[in-house]
């Protein structure tokens, strides 16, 4: 039976234990990224919020991983220490992503998933690390899981079922 690590809004896991499944629940606007760093077989996964920390900085040192533009270096951070990798982190590395849903916002007044998936990819590009699978938008949540030992993304949705990125 896997261990399996929840990441709440807001939060991110790393891990490199092939029996842990890391887990996150009822993406909306929120957006999951997923990190698979294939040389350590080490994985990450935060679950963001909002795209910019700059509506509220305070909450920065608290949860960073709330926010895109500080969330993603914080993450990335903890992943390179769990493999080993150091500053080689982006060879090998494949980045998934998911959420980013409009489930409350008929008027596309805020569009806080969009924003959410734009701001991560102008991060990630320069970086190297632009998503190479992706399921977001719409207008349904999904929940996350990524088992360590395989790699597999699997997401799933009450009216959908469950389908893999």
């Amino acid at each position: 039976m896997a261990h399996i690590k929840v990441v709440g809004v807001g939060e991110f896991a790393v891990s490199n234990n092939p029996d842990e499944v890391i887990k996150t629940f009822a993406l909306g606007s929120c957006v999951a990224v997923i990190f698979l760093h294939q040389p350590s077989r080490s994985v990450a996964l935060i679950h963001v919020a909002l795209p910019d920390s700059g509506i509220n900085p305070a909450m920065v040192a608290e949860r960073p991983a709330y926010f895109a533009d500080t969330g993603i270096a914080a993450t990335i951070k903890a992943l390179a220490q769990c493999s080993g990798a150091g500053a080689g982190l982006s060879k090998g590395m494949v980045v998934k992503m998911a959420g980013g849903a409009n489930l409350m916002d008929a008027n596309n007044t805020f569009n806080i998933g969009k924003r959410n998936v734009l701001a991560l990819k102008k991060i990630l590009w320069p970086l190297g690390m632009g998503p190479v699978a992706e399921d977001v938008g719409g207008s349904f949540s999904r929940t996350v899981t990524v088992a360590v030992q395989s790699g597999r993304v699997i997401l799933s949705c009450a009216t959908k079922g469950e389908w893999e990125i």
